[in-house]
């Protein structure tokens, strides 16, 4: 085990030089504007210039405390020491070669050291063998998800919920079940797509409670079975072990084990989308393992599997990656200095290489500091009635904003976002009316303090 050097000692707050936008953000802005896609969204006026582990500072030198690690993707922080070593000893060997046509050492051992998380042994003592198919994005991941679940399978209809996210491309918007403008005027999607409501233990189904809103959505399945989809043509349900876009919500504890018992008894396969709660950010490897002995038959991984680098993975039992040889593939994915950061990545989740102040590993600071955090902002309820709900798991975790009548505010949602913006705090809204906290893994228990004194004075504000 290798530890880093001891970062400095005093407590950093967040330094704003200018008013937001400063001058020479407000011009890239401007730029930006008149250059790129209409499509992007730009919520805060920030310009990334660098960046040093959880701090970003923008073109004018105002440095900001990062709570969402650009969407739960920058698991080592930013410019970290070891994974900028890592990805220049890479490029100073090769940057490409197509692993579709040329095995690779460094995505060889990935795959290995990736697998070792999900594989484990078998009743008759023989040991569960995965496989795993490299591309660049979330969504090529849960597109390749869906051909191999069709191909295995013979099947061809998908089932997944509401509230979720899976992507951009013309799969992965059809599964997505959280924002209608990711589908509006480029119908027609992919057919044989249905969706089910996601067990949202704040907000159970009618006549059913936080404790049975699992088997609620278990029971909305098995009637689309009897009056609406055969079960025998359903090739896959996809689900978020722990959904994100949708509202960062964690399921009751059966409903993950109901579902696999369901995918059981109609042969049908069961797709975790680890996307955005993988990797570390929940306290352990997978969201889904912290839900007992269930096993998916495959896992799409992505965000922060390198550190910010595009990389992601496709795993699968042995037994379920039956596609022929040249039936899929990707020209940049597993790209080799993209799996250098991840194997780096990887080193620090695992503990090979320990993080100062982050405990044996960032997979126990995550557990570590997340539940630090759930519970200071447990406790502010008491102060801000308005935060309905506090949620989570790790550092995976939502805020929801309410009415007095108990209905998502999403306007006072937006204007808490900004006043936190405005503080020095990077963060990122989701579902209705909830913000979303998913920092680097890297947070120390200091730099937490630090956002939650930051989310106070902006909550002080409102009230």
């Amino acid at each position: 085990m290798t530890t880093l050097d001891q970062p400095k000692t005093q407590a950093r707050q967040p330094e704003l030089r200018t008013a937001l936008p400063g001058p020479k953000t407000a011009a890239i802005m401007g730029r930006d504007a008149q250059h790129l896609s209409t499509s992007y969204m730009r919520p805060y006026p920030f310009v990334p210039d660098h960046g040093e582990g959880v701090w970003l500072t923008d073109a004018d030198g105002n440095t900001m405390l990062d709570f969402f690690a650009g969407i739960a993707v920058s698991t080592t922080g930013h410019a970290h020491p070891h994974v900028v070593r890592a990805v220049q000893e890479q490029v100073g060997k090769f940057a490409h070669v197509c692993l579709t046509d040329y095995p690779q050492e460094i995505t060889t051992s990935l795959a290995e050291r990736l697998v070792k998380h999900i594989e484990r042994p078998l009743p008759d003592g023989g040991h569960e063998k995965w496989r795993v198919f490299f591309g660049n994005s979330g969504a090529e991941a849960v597109e390749a998800a869906v051909k191999l679940a069709r191909n295995h399978t013979g099947r061809s209809h998908i089932i997944s919920t509401m509230g979720s996210f899976h992507g951009r491309t013309y799969g992965a918007i059809t599964l997505t079940g959280s924002k209608t403008k990711y589908k509006r005027g480029f119908g027609p999607l992919l057919p044989a797509v249905s969706h089910v409501p996601y067990p949202n233990p704040f907000r159970p189904l009618p006549g059913s409670t936080p404790e049975t809103c699992g088997q609620a959505v278990l029971d909305q399945i098995e009637a689309l079975f009897v009056g609406v989809i055969p079960a025998d043509e359903v090739a896959a349900i996809i689900v978020e072990p722990m959904q994100g876009e949708g509202g960062y919500i964690v399921p009751p504890a059966d409903f993950l084990p109901g579902l696999r018992a369901l995918c059981d008894r109609h042969g049908i396969m069961l797709i975790f989308d680890e996307v955005q709660a993988g990797m570390g950010r929940t306290g352990k490897m997978f969201s889904f393992q912290n839900f007992g002995d269930v096993q998916p038959d495959m896992v799409t991984v992505a965000k922060g599997i390198a550190s910010g680098l595009p990389i992601s993975a496709l795993l699968a039992r042995e037994s379920v990656m039956t596609w022929p040889v040249g039936s899929h593939g990707s020209t940049f994915g597993g790209n080799p200095v993209s799996a250098a950061a991840a194997h780096a990545t990887l080193d620090l989740l695992e503990g090979v290489v320990t993080h100062p102040g982050c405990g044996a590993s960032l997979m126990e600071n995550a557990a570590d500091v997340g539940a630090y955090l759930l519970a200071e902002l447990r406790a502010m309820q008491a102060e801000f009635p308005f935060l309905g709900d506090v949620r989570g798991q790790g550092l995976f975790i939502g805020l929801e904003f309410v009415k007095p009548d108990g209905s998502p505010d999403g306007r006072l949602r937006d204007a808490a976002s900004m006043a936190m913006f405005e503080r020095g705090l990077l963060n990122l809204d989701c579902g209705e009316a909830v913000i979303r906290v998913s920092p680097p893994l890297i947070l120390t228990r200091e730099e937490a303090q630090t956002g939650l004194e930051l989310m106070r004075g902006a909550l002080r504000s409102l009230a």
